[in-house]
């Protein structure tokens, strides 16, 4: 309907331009906006106010030029012109009634477009580093990012989901070593346990299976492990060092072999915890791209030598630094250190240098909100290496923060004690989850509220929202017990019956799920998505309990449940969007 107003007055422009009323080489983008108040119309044209200037002439003149032109249109009642020269358009019965008909037409399809021709994106989103479970915050990211990509398919783009494995890298050996010394636990050596260890039950988990199948193998003397290792923090000395003394001393001790076997023993039990937790959460990807192929293939070696060559690198003090100040950062960074290892940067240097290679139009990282510093040095980096770093969009989300009987849960991921994704979805339920992470602008704090998640009210907004889609299921069933049955045909061809005003706020709120769907796809906003399904759900329940449905006349019986089910259909097309089911009954 707005796209059909653009159109019209694109066209009468065309025509001004072509008979000479207005200059031809004028640049603009056309914006037609539906009012706030219905008695100025239902959608208005500033263009006018916009050619102006470039066309030197009065505004309200070229409205007034282009109201003479404009094709006529059923769907248009009257056209005014207000003000200095804005275009208010108002509708005709007919133009609200078809958008029933276009929903019956197009089905799932409704409200989807091609304005992304297919165009290539990547999304990279969660991509936590598989050291534990998913925790709540991670969720946030998930939902977000995989309802960020079902929002660009139904644009028409070619969507493919990546999850950036860290399997190498320090924080993946701290766990290998926290593995190794509980694993010592089990062969009955007794030590304190390091401060900076990862203590989560899975840990205890991991050495019990480790030791199921080497038994006592792998297995070293407490007073060999720990000797001169330095002192830890509760001993007065640095936790850091001491972890890392501890990963050096595993690496020693167990060799090569053995050492990646216990490495790997822990990497692949969590990350297959984390696929399978993400799958239930209905968040599935194309990829699971490994950090230490960057390594195994000679991608990081690749993209460091491109930084030297193009003399964006410099040595100081043994280790390798990029000169990222040349673009805006605060310091330069380490992409090799001085005992010859490269950095958790120098792979995303490399891991972005291959995404750009692959071809995609775009990417969009989605990171955590504490990752913003990180930001401009991606970009700088990609920028030395010749590419273009405005192909990569990086979306910052804010962790989510949990809520229960008013009193904020406490999280930490090293600690052990920290609420799981998985503990949540059973807790709360998948839908309540996926919808609750994105009823927020993805850079706000969200404050997660489980009882609320809970509650089978009209505060709680997703049951809210399925509670209309379960309602109409509802009416129809009493239909049929009732001996009635919907003559779909009847219903379209006496729309004119739906003539109360909540059928019409009805109708244009159906009216304006593609803009809604656009609006949310294109700037990578879900909750407008959310918001929208709210509105229209509150529509919906106020019709239904101001009117009966299943009248005796059956031409207004038909229309209003022909207006029921348009109503079903786009509710279930919006929470299929959002990763949230339409339930039939509640």
């Amino acid at each position: 309907m707005k796209q059909q107003l653009v159109q019209l007055v694109n066209s009468a422009i065309q025509q001004l331009q072509a008979n000479q009323t207005l200059p031809a080489d004028l640049s603009f983008t056309l914006q037609m906006e539906r009012s706030k108040d219905r008695q100025h119309g239902d959608f208005a044209c500033n263009v006018a106010l916009m050619l102006a200037k470039p066309a030197r002439r009065k505004p309200r003149d070229i409205a007034e030029a282009i109201v003479a032109v404009l094709s006529s249109s059923g769907q248009i009642a009257k056209i005014e012109i207000a003000g200095p020269g804005f275009i208010n358009f108002f509708l005709a019965a007919d133009a609200y009634h078809a958008v029933i008909n276009e929903i019956q037409t197009k089905g799932d399809r409704y409200g989807r477009s091609n304005v992304g021709a297919n165009k290539s994106i990547q999304v990279e989103f969660v991509s936590a580093n598989p050291t534990g479970p998913l925790h709540v915050g991670h969720g946030r990211g998930a939902a977000y990012g995989a309802t960020v990509a079902n929002l660009l398919e139904a644009m028409g783009y070619k969507v493919q989901r990546e999850y950036y494995v860290n399997d190498a890298g320090r924080q993946m050996d701290i766990l290998a070593v926290s593995v190794w010394l509980r694993y010592l636990e089990k062969c009955g050596e007794a030590f304190t346990f390091p401060a900076n260890g990862y203590k989560g039950d899975y840990v205890f988990d991991i050495a019990a299976d480790l030791h199921n199948s080497h038994g006592n193998k792998l297995q070293h003397a407490a007073v060999t492990v720990f000797a001169n290792v330095p002192d830890d923090e509760p001993a007065g000395g640095d936790k850091e060092r001491h972890i890392d003394g501890l990963v050096n001393k595993a690496k020693k001790l167990l060799g090569a072999d053995n050492y990646r076997a216990v490495f790997d023993r822990g990497l692949n039990t969590v990350l297959a915890d984390i696929r399978e937790d993400l799958a239930e959460f209905n968040v599935n990807y194309d990829e699971w791209y490994s950090e230490r192929s960057l390594m195994e293939n000679g991608a990081i070696e690749k993209a460091i030598e491109r930084l030297k060559t193009s003399n964006h690198l410099y040595e100081k003090e043994g280790a390798w630094w990029f000169r990222s100040t040349d673009f805006g950062d605060d310091k330069d960074r380490v992409v090799i250190r001085d005992n010859g290892q490269t950095t958790y940067f120098a792979s995303d240097i490399a891991y972005h240098m291959d995404k750009l290679a692959r071809g995609y139009d775009r990417v969009i990282d989605i990171w955590g909100a504490d990752h913003h510093g990180y930001v401009p040095r991606v970009k700088a980096a990609l920028e030395a290496l010749g590419e273009e770093a405005s192909r990569l969009d990086v979306l910052l989300v804010q962790f989510a923060i949990l809520y229960r009987g008013g009193e904020r849960l406490q999280m930490s991921t090293r600690s052990g004690s920290f609420v799981t994704l998985r503990e949540l979805r059973e807790e709360v339920g998948n839908d309540a989850a996926r919808f609750f992470y994105v009823m927020r602008r993805c850079e706000q704090h969200m404050d997660f509220d489980l009882d609320l998640a809970k509650s089978q009210s009209s505060d709680n907004p997703v049951y809210y929202i399925q509670y209309a889609h379960a309602r109409v299921c509802s009416v129809l069933r009493q239909m049929t017990e009732k001996g009635f049955s919907h003559d779909n045909a009847n219903g379209l061809a006496n729309l004119d019956q739906l003539s109360e005003s909540h059928e019409q706020a009805l109708l244009i709120n159906l009216s304006r799920y593609p803009e809604a769907l656009a609006a949310a796809a294109l700037n990578h906003e879900p909750h407008q998505l959310a918001n929208y399904l709210r509105e229209l759900a509150n529509e919906f329940h106020t019709y239904y309990n101001a009117h009966q449905f299943l009248v005796g006349d059956a031409k207004r019986r038909n229309a209003r449940l022909s207006l029921n089910l348009a109503v079903k259909q786009v509710i279930k097309n919006g929470l299929e969007l959002l990763g949230v089911s339409a339930p039939e009954a509640m």
